[in-house]
């Protein structure tokens, strides 16, 4: 597709970032509607049920990893200098980062992408929980927090040429991403109708799905249209969230492009759904031991993001889709890091005047 009309009149980095606010819009709806979350799906398949959330995250799954392998099988789109799949892949920071960001999603009830939708939907904790996580996830990547993360992700590298791409890596065939999102579909689609999904819950995950798949596609045919170098990326949220932060609080801390664009149109796809939905409702801390359990979480996720190379959707979906090998050990992390995470700390010593979870409803159902 030719941007060239877009870019005459926005610029290069101006198209990229409107590309990523558009992208963003959608995701946010889609987010909103559908309750996307991987906290919830990882709480409920730990403790042993196959329930809508979890039917929903893998809808979600299916369709990033479908359409993005399909795009790659016809031609349509050339990930392999993305930073997903670069020469050098972090093991020990796949593994540490996943372990600290599942705890972290867990603490904070909701990983970095959850956060930014509920903060949205007038929830104060989620805002405050996301501020604190786009903070911590600058201070690992550029602050007094960087050393220390360049340590840990230092330590386990796998460099193999390019060789990061798990399909490639294993000597798989050209379809096996096809073949797999096809069969984690079908998982999808059986435990999704014997939930009951509602229709914005069956549209809604595979929206945020093909958010992915857009990104990926948009970046892609960006990277060959401009003249100023474009990395070709999708959905992700540790880093565009600290880029974002620094944007608006500094001026130049950060350049105008897609990440910068994503941010503030996935919070604004959110608030728009919540609106017209009537879901929006201003939400706020029950007390202060409750607020360190937030404060606790939101560190977490920040500097594990970082360490992962990725959030829940960055690694879980985008690098999922990529087939990173880096990404599926940090997604595996991640529900590890959650599950244990759950079972310590709000099932053993759940006591019963604890707060619910920020704007978890159940997940709407046909009547």
């Amino acid at each position: 597709m030719d941007f060239e009309f877009l870019i005459d009149s926005l610029g290069e980095s101006g198209t990229t970032a409107f590309g990523g606010l558009l992208l963003g819009l959608m995701f946010g709806i889609f987010a909103q509607r559908s309750q996307f979350c991987l906290r919830a799906a990882v709480v409920e398949f730990v403790r042993g049920s196959m329930g809508p959330k979890v039917a929903i995250w893998l809808l979600t799954f299916s369709a990033a990893v479908g359409g993005t392998q399909a795009l790659i099988l016809f031609g349509e789109l050339d990930i392999t200098d993305s930073r997903m799949l670069a020469s050098y892949g972090s093991l020990s920071g796949a593994v540490l980062g996943g372990l600290l960001f599942g705890a972290g999603m867990i603490l904070a009830r909701g990983c970095g992408a959850r956060l930014l939708v509920l903060a949205a939907t007038g929830n104060l904790r989620a805002l405050f929980s996301g501020l604190l996580f786009a903070a911590v996830a600058q201070a690992s990547l550029r602050g007094i927090l960087a050393p220390a993360r360049d340590g840990v992700a230092s330590s386990w590298l796998l460099h193999d040429d390019g060789g990061l791409e798990l399909i490639g890596f294993l000597g798989l065939g050209d379809y096996t991403g096809i073949y797999l999102s096809l069969a984690c579909m079908v998982i999808a689609v059986i435990y999704g109708i014997r939930n009951k999904l509602s229709a914005w819950a069956w549209v809604g995950s595979v929206g945020v799905g093909s958010m992915v798949v857009g990104g990926w596609w948009f970046t892609y045919h960006m990277s060959y249209q401009t003249f100023e170098p474009t990395q070709v990326e999708s959905m992700t949220f540790t880093g565009p969230s600290a880029d974002t932060l620094m944007y608006f609080l500094t001026p130049g801390g950060a350049p105008m492009d897609f990440d910068v664009g994503l941010v503030p149109g996935v919070f604004l796809g959110s608030f728009l759904a919540a609106t017209l939905s009537r879901t929006f409702k201003i939400q706020g801390f029950k007390d202060g031991h409750s607020m360190i359990r937030y404060i606790v979480g939101a560190s977490f996720m920040g500097m594990g993001g970082m360490l992962a190379g990725g959030c829940a959707v960055g690694a879980g979906l985008t690098g999922g889709s990529a087939f990173s090998i880096t990404a599926w050990i940090a997604l595996a992390s991640m529900w590890a890091g959650a599950g244990i995470t759950d079972a310590l700390v709000d099932r053993e010593w759940k006591k019963e005047t604890e707060e619910p979870v920020m704007n978890e409803v159940p997940v709407p159902v046909k009547s």
